[in-house]
C-alpha cells in the first residue's frame, strides 16, 4: 500500500509520533495491512444491546444500547446518560473480535459467541444484578 504524505501526517498527529516512531510504525507490515483496511472500520458502528437485565444498579434495561465506532470508541452522545464500567469492560474482547473479523474480510455478524454479561453474578449468586448484552455491527449510515 502506498501511504500518502497526508496520511503519514494524520498518523503522526493522531498518535503524537515523531518521525522515528512513524517510521517504526510504517515498517511493521501488519500496521500497513490494517491501514489498508481501515476504511471498512470507518463505515461501521458496533452496537451492544441489553437483552436481559435484572437488578442492575446502573438501571440498564432491556433495549438499552451502547454504541461504538468501528475502532471501538464509545460514542457517548448515543448512549444512556449513565454507563456501567463493569458492563463495558466485558465488551472489549467482542469488539476486538469484530475488528479482527473485519480485517480478515469476514462479516462480524457471523460471530458465533456475540453475547457478554457484566461480571456481577446477580442477587441469586450473592451479587446485586446482572445484564446480558448482544453485539451486532451495522453500517454507520443506518444509525
Amino acid at each position: 500500500m502506498n501511504i500518502s504524505e497526508e496520511m503519514k501526517n494524520n498518523i503522526k498527529e493522531n498518535f503524537g509520533y515523531n518521525d522515528e516512531e512513524l517510521q517504526a510504525f510504517l515498517d511493521n507490515p501488519r500496521n500497513v495491512d490494517v491501514l489498508s483496511k481501515s476504511l471498512k472500520l470507518l463505515g461501521k458502528t458496533i452496537i451492544a444491546e441489553v437483552i436481559e437485565s435484572h437488578g442492575c444498579n446502573s438501571q440498564h434495561k432491556v433495549g438499552d444500547k451502547f454504541y461504538f465506532d468501528g475502532a471501538g470508541n464509545l460514542l457517548t452522545k448515543l448512549c444512556p446518560k449513565k454507563v456501567c464500567i463493569y458492563a463495558l469492560s466485558e465488551l472489549d474482547k467482542l469488539i476486538h473480535s469484530v475488528n479482527e473479523l473485519l480485517y480478515a474480510g469476514i462479516d462480524p455478524n457471523e460471530m458465533r459467541f456475540n453475547q457478554a454479561s457484566c461480571f456481577d453474578t446477580g442477587v441469586k449468586c450473592g451479587g446485586w444484578g446482572n445484564i446480558v448484552m448482544e453485539l451486532k455491527v451495522v453500517d454507520r449510515n443506518k444509525i
